[in-house]
């Protein structure tokens, strides 16, 4: 019995060390694979790194320090300055204020070391490079501004030139017998340009609930255009104080057209003083060479034969 007692005693701590080593083998294995998968992490993380585009892993955060270094330079009233200026440049597609205060950095930085390199492949001096340097970091601060000052120069331009047709249809419409927002509307879907544009979002801004006062208004300080200012303030004045509104766009129409015929006149005007500063310098001296070589070369001829 003793025998048989040890026996069924040694049996059953065998089975309980195999059922401890058979429990524990399942927990260390998944505390290795746990270790592996927390080893491998950083592997998945910095593949995951390098699948992003380059745009988003280098260009990005260059830009954020640059946008961030613009607006430590920039002073505070610089950012509704810009606005104005996207304004009346008609708020190009992807230009922000965060944009151009981050292209005046990279701009900054990018052009004057693209012009050391260039300059040191040539073997300039170092005071010619430094003085290079500076006037293309200067070039480089003031583009994106440059750049907003000729889109808002040419959108007046094309402004003043499609402003009395503009109103020319809105006076018809309006004497058709069809309401000033519907009119607006002919005006916005027959025509195009910035005028158009600007109609438009005329017609957004009253559907969202902005009054036709203030509509005008906005529409008024989005652009530089005096004629555009004058109609504007014009259209206001006679909704304020109910005017008939065929009669104040027949006046406007006339004295648009009026101001675009002098516009026109003074700028053929302009055409022989711009003209003047290429013909002297570039026109007149091939017609020099042209016209006067031979006859210097003839005499030269004949006092050198003398």
């Amino acid at each position: 019995m003793l025998l048989l007692l040890a026996f069924v005693l040694l049996i059953g701590a065998i089975a309980a060390v195999g059922a401890a080593f058979a429990k524990e083998r399942p927990d260390g294995l998944a505390r290795a694979l746990d270790a592996l998968e927390r080893s491998g992490q950083p592997g998945r993380e910095l593949a995951e790194e390098t699948d992003r585009p380059f745009a988003d892993r280098v260009l990005a955060p260059f830009q954020a320090r640059a946008l961030s270094v613009g607006r430590r330079l920039t002073g505070a009233d610089k950012a509704e300055r810009i606005r104005r200026r996207l304004d009346f440049a008609g708020n190009p597609r992807g230009w922000t204020i965060d944009r151009v205060l981050s292209m005046k950095v990279i701009c900054a930085v990018v052009l004057p070391i693209l012009v050391i390199a260039y300059g040191a492949l040539l073997g300039g001096s170092v005071t010619t490079l430094v003085i290079v340097a500076a006037a293309a970091a200067a070039l480089g601060f003031f583009g994106p501004d440059l750049y907003l000052y000729n889109k808002a120069a040419h959108r007046a331009d094309q402004i003043r030139r499609s402003l009395a047709d503009a109103v020319d249809l809105l006076t018809i419409s309006v004497e058709a017998g069809l309401g000033f927002d519907a009119a607006v509307q002919q005006v916005a879907r027959n025509t195009d340009g910035p005028v158009a544009e600007e109609f438009s979002r005329v017609l957004r801004e009253m559907q969202l609930g902005m009054s036709r006062s203030d509509a005008l208004k906005a529409m008024g300080t989005r652009s530089n255009v005096e004629d555009l200012n004058t109609f504007v303030g014009s259209m206001v004045q006679a909704d304020a104080f109910g005017i008939p509104i065929a009669q104040v766009l027949r006046v406007q129409s006339g004295e648009i057209r009026v101001k675009r015929r002098q516009y026109a006149e003074e700028k053929a005007q302009q055409v022989p003083v711009k003209i003047m500063v290429p013909l002297i310098l570039f026109i007149l001296p091939c017609l020099f060479v042209v016209v006067m070589g031979p006859a210097v070369l003839n005499a030269l001829d004949a006092f050198n034969g003398n």
